[in-house]
């Protein structure tokens, strides 16, 4: 697996590996600062492939691969997800998974609610985590990790942001990311952080 392989590209148009709206307009603005044109892999109809990897990293580079390959083109693409200590780490990598083909994150909060009832749990420790994988048209990919560390709460609380945002507080905040402005996330958020990885040496 090739993870090095260059440190700038064309800053014209970029495509974004993703079918997801939220995490498609969260990538757009904190690309915006440095005039990237963002197209999603979705409004190009294309297919997502299979998330057959084991870890965000994987997951992350397979999107981006696909998308750079099809697409002739730079391509990032985000995996990230919810790992929660009392779970063993899950949802993790199948966050998105849990939430249905539909993507009903209400139903995917509520099974993680249950299963707290059920097993008796008390540590609502948990964190975000993302990796970003961006892949050059000839397949050769870089990827760059962040995460954000809280914890859980119940019942799940505000309407900005998305997936899992209503029961996640980070430390040292009393709001969850669905309560928090939007650009107050974008400070603090496993995105972001991977993401300052990510200009810091393509960008810069």
């Amino acid at each position: 697996m090739t993870t090095r392989a260059y440190r700038r590209f064309d800053r014209g148009r970029l495509v974004v590996a993703t079918h997801n709206p939220g995490k498609l307009r969260e990538i757009a603005a904190l690309l915006k600062p440095f005039d990237i044109e963002t197209v999603s892999v979705g409004a190009l109809c294309l297919p997502e492939p299979e998330e057959t990897g084991t870890t965000f990293a994987e997951n992350a580079i397979l999107k981006a691969r696909a998308a750079a390959l099809a697409t002739k083109a730079y391509a990032l693409a985000d995996d990230s997800g919810l790992a929660v200590a009392a779970l063993d780490g899950g949802p993790g990598i199948y966050s998105a998974r849990w939430a249905g083909e539909d993507r009903d994150f209400t139903l995917a909060m509520t099974k993680i609610e249950r299963l707290f009832q059920e097993l008796q749990l008390t540590d609502m420790s948990a964190k975000f985590v993302c990796s970003l994988a961006l892949c050059d048209p000839q397949g050769n990919v870089e990827v760059y990790e962040g995460d954000v560390h809280g914890h859980i709460e119940f019942p799940p609380r505000g309407k900005n942001g998305f997936g899992y945002d209503p029961i996640f507080v980070a430390n040292g905040m009393k709001e969850t990311f669905g309560e928090i402005d939007p650009a107050a996330k974008h400070a603090i958020s496993h995105r972001a952080n991977a993401f300052k990885k990510f200009a810091k040496a393509v960008l810069a």
